[in-house]
């Protein structure tokens, strides 16, 4: 019988945009924290959400592996479930259930379950990890399993907990083992990949946290710190993934990726030494690009570097405390297309004093830059920072969203919800006719009359919502 039963509750399925662009990554930190624990001596065993069909898969494994601990242990490096899609967080609850009716003691660990404990623990949760959680979910399995009580434990709440504590994050991550891929079937990510992509792309992490201060970024999971793994160290594990999966690409789900000076250049010499080059997408800050980290970074074998340009405005970059300046987007941007590097730019519209003009200078922005790919967001309040500390008089019953396609405004932006729907399509239409154009793209190029109508209308009607917007009439 299998002692602990991990799983999470991001199901793809239930998040309708992503299911259609069907780029499934394993849950990496559910991966990690099952690897720590079977390294402590735990039997364990794991239900994969991302490409199951419904909670009814959790409970099929929960009975064929009859646990005494259910474990949702979210994959804290998915950026979608630090927003905790209201669809996820009703099937944690659904799982919780699940399991309990079956007997286990039910352990969370996630950014919902840190900041919404009470929650989960209304829904019959016994124990929420507070933050990171591999060293507190062994500590209160040692505990458990010795019969003890789990009161003395840092970094948890219970129902008994008077005072939350968080624990210290773990600072030595070379110490961690590789995650637990041997529990993954990846000859099923692997299959869905080739299918629809001609390739096959797995997730890796090389740090945990990220010290910067953008306002809107919810850290519930490691605070403001960065603890990053050697080079040497995630050089070994790529050649291993190399030599055991051979996956055709990586995504770096790190938050900022390579920001220890000399730690990119170094990477690519253990990559070319080792003979594990693997092309690669990662996310980067734009003020942290410069001729010596392009140029290490195509070394290395990246193919596609996301910058969070967020905002073509110095005033609206400003107001997020976001640290970098417009200049640094332009200037990254040129270095790495002049290493042969694909840019992608995240852009937030709807922040708070952002007017017109601040929404003409970010499509300035994206025009003159030609990034390769573009993310089109509204901003979204996420508790704990100080952005949500400031529009929250102005939420509604709505606090999140359903899926990663809501993108509806949960606060009362400069603008209604209306203009930025019809902003998001304004600036796909115009950034799809200049790619391919760019690209020599005919199939695409047959289409300009559309996308040249697409923008025409919705230009007229975004300048109507600006016109009325001054003049005070909405």
């Amino acid at each position: 019988m299998k002692k602990i039963l991990f799983g999470q509750s991001y199901y793809l399925r239930f998040d309708p945009k992503l299911w259609a662009a069907m780029m499934p990554y394993p849950p990496l930190g559910t991966l990690y924290a099952a690897s720590y624990i079977r390294e402590k001596g735990y039997d364990v065993a794991l239900f994969d959400a991302m490409l199951a069909e419904s909670e009814d898969e959790w409970a099929n494994s929960l009975d064929e592996h009859q646990p005494q601990y259910a474990v949702i242990f979210e994959d804290n490096f998915n950026y979608l479930s630090k927003m905790c899609l209201l669809r996820m967080r009703e099937a944690a609850f659904t799982m919780i259930r699940m399991a309990k009716e079956r007997g286990c003691t039910v352990i969370l660990c996630g950014a919902d379950a840190t900041d919404h404990y009470d929650k989960y623990l209304e829904h019959g949760a016994d124990y929420c990890l507070l933050g990171e959680g591999e060293e507190t979910l062994g500590e209160l399995l040692d505990q458990l399993s010795a019969g003890k009580e789990a009161s003395d434990v840092i970094g948890l709440v219970s129902r008994i907990t008077h005072h939350a504590s968080r624990r210290p994050d773990i600072k030595n991550l070379d110490a961690l083992p590789f995650p637990a891929w041997d529990l993954i079937e990846i000859q099923k990510y692997k299959t869905i990949w080739h299918e629809r992509h001609g390739y096959f792309s797995m997730n890796m992490v090389t740090t945990r946290g990220c010290p910067y201060h953008c306002n809107w970024c919810a850290k519930p999971i490691w605070g403001q710190r960065y603890n990053s793994r050697s080079p040497e160290n995630v050089a070994a594990e790529m050649k291993w993934l190399r030599e055991n999966f051979a996956p055709d690409h990586i995504w770096f789900a790190d938050d900022i990726f390579g920001l220890k000076p000399n730690w990119m250049e170094r990477f690519a010499e253990l990559l070319i030494e080792a003979d594990a080059v693997i092309p690669f997408k990662c996310l980067k800050r734009a003020d942290l690009v410069n001729e010596k980290t392009a140029s290490a970074l195509a070394k290395a074998g990246c193919k596609t570097v996301w910058i969070g340009a967020e905002s073509g405005s110095q005033k609206i970059l400003d107001a997020m405390d976001k640290g970098d300046k417009v200049e640094d987007i332009h200037r990254a941007a040129e270095l790495l297309h002049a290493n042969g590097i694909e840019v992608g730019f995240f852009l937030q519209f709807g922040y708070p004093g952002e007017m017109w003009e601040d929404v003409q200078k970010t499509l300035k922005m994206v025009r003159e830059c030609m990034p390769d790919d573009i993310g089109v967001s509204v901003s979204y309040p996420l508790p704990g920072t100080k952005f949500h500390e400031r529009v929250k008089m102005e939420l509604g019953e709505k606090q999140n969203w359903l899926d990663s396609d809501d993108l509806a405004m949960l606060y009362r932006g400069p603008f209604p919800q209306e203009f930025y729907r019809i902003l998001h399509g304004r600036v796909h239409h115009e950034f799809r006719l200049r790619r391919a154009w760019q690209k020599r793209d005919w199939r695409r190029i047959a289409r300009t009359p559309y996308y040249l109508l697409g923008m025409l209308r919705s230009e007229m009607r975004l300048k109507r919502f600006a016109t009325d917007t001054h003049s005070g009439t909405m």
